[in-house]
Formats: structure tokens, C-alpha cells, sequence
């Protein structure tokens, strides 16, 4: 039963760390919003030469391929054969995000009502469950890739494509044969990224703070039954 416990603890510590960060991802995936919202103080329509809607539409269509599986395009944007391979390429990235967080968060939820149901034991480690290191992992990944983000992101970006889409330079649009780069650019992605940063560090902080009350609470309970059983 020990070793059980144990490896349905690691479960869930792994679990969870993968339903922060593909949730966090999802965000600005999914929450078209906050595109919208960057058009005019990127001033997308003077560097694209594109109207607003005409921009709000290719955006659309663009997303509706990536997420809903619609057929491909960017409406009055020009696109090549190789700018459509790129976001066949980036399309299986977010299938892959959208799958990670569907089954990482049942994982998670099954894991914690069987907690709740002491069908198994969430082993503790110095006084602390598994979200409390989740927590802390967490945190330490993004303390490192703000770093990194904010010393050169233009690198960190590029380092990112290097390792996701490995041999391929078809992400290194032309703005005139792949229009669609113009009404995305890098300061759009820098924006995804403290969106994710943000949303993620909120979810990590409130692990820990969870594990912490929750493990004061355990505390005062244990103290009461020692002085209970004293008496």
C-alpha cells in the first residue's frame, strides 16, 4: 500500500505541474480577447496596411485551423506553401497542449477526490503534500525562464523554435510572401509570455499557500488531540 501511495503522490506532482503550465498556455490560445485588445497599441493596422476586421478575420480564421480544426487560412493575408506547413506544425503543438491539459486535469481531479476519500494516502515530505513542491518547482522554472525572457527574449524565442519545430526554418517568415507575420509580431508573443508567466505564478503561489494552510491546520488538529489525550 506504501509504495502505492507513493507513486500516486509522484502522479500527481507531475500531473498537476503539467495542468499549471498547459493551462497557462491555453490562455492566450484560447482567449482571443486578449489579441484583440493589442491591436491598436501595436499598431497593427499601420505596420499590416490592413483594416481592423480585416485583421480580427484573419486572426479568426487562423485560430479556427489551429483549435477547431477548420480548414486553413488568413483571409486577405498572402500565405505560401511553407507558411502553411509552419502552422501544420504549430497546429500539433497546440493539439498537444489541448490534450495534455484534458488529461493531466482528470489525472489530478480523480487523484485528489480519491484523497478526499482516503482510497489512497498523499505521502508528505518535511511536513509538506505533493502541490506544495509543485509549487516550488513551478516557481523555479519560471524564475529562470523570466531571466532569460528578460536578458534577450528575441534568443530565448528563437531557441524555443529551434527546439520545437528541430530542422525546419519554415517559422522565418518573408512579411510579403507570409503577410500574417505582420499583424504577429515578436511583441505580441512577448505579451503571451508575462500572460503566461503571470497566470502561472499565480497558480504555483497558490499551491504552496494551499499545502501551507492546510498543513497548519493538520498542525493545530495534532497538537489539540496530544493535550486532549494528556488530560
Amino acid at each position: 500500500m506504501k509504495a502505492l501511495n507513493i507513486s500516486m503522490s509522484i502522479l500527481l506532482t507531475v500531473c498537476l505541474l503539467l495542468f499549471v503550465v498547459s493551462a497557462s498556455i491555453s490562455l492566450p490560445i484560447y482567449i482571443r480577447g486578449f489579441y484583440y485588445a493589442q491591436i491598436e497599441p501595436l499598431e497593427l493596422e499601420q505596420s499590416s496596411g490592413h483594416t481592423r476586421q480585416e485583421i480580427v478575420d484573419a486572426y479568426n480564421e487562423l485560430l479556427d485551423y489551429l483549435t477547431l480544426n477548420r480548414p486553413f487560412g488568413t483571409g486577405v493575408f498572402r500565405y505560401t506553401a511553407e507558411g502553411q506547413a509552419h502552422f501544420e506544425d504549430c497546429k500539433v503543438l497546440f493539439d498537444l497542449n489541448l490534450a495534455i491539459l484534458i488529461v493531466s486535469g482528470v489525472v489530478s481531479i480523480t487523484l485528489l477526490v480519491l484523497a478526499k476519500l482516503k482510497k489512497i494516502t498523499l505521502i508528505t515530505v518535511e511536513g509538506h503534500k505533493p502541490y506544495f513542491y509543485v509549487g516550488i518547482v513551478g516557481l523555479i522554472g519560471l524564475v529562470a525562464t523570466a531571466i532569460l525572457a528578460a536578458v534577450d527574449f528575441k534568443t530565448l524565442f528563437q531557441l524555443f523554435h529551434a527546439v520545437f519545430f528541430a530542422g525546419k526554418d519554415n517559422w522565418l517568415f518573408n512579411s510579403y510572401d507570409n503577410e500574417i507575420i505582420t499583424v504577429l509580431p515578436m511583441q505580441f508573443f512577448a505579451n503571451c509570455a508575462i500572460l503566461i508567466g503571470c497566470f502561472a505564478t499565480l497558480c504555483f503561489t497558490s499551491c504552496i499557500v494551499v499545502d501551507l494552510v492546510l498543513h497548519k491546520k493538520q498542525k493545530k488538529v495534532s497538537q489539540d488531540t496530544r493535550f486532549c489525550n494528556k488530560q
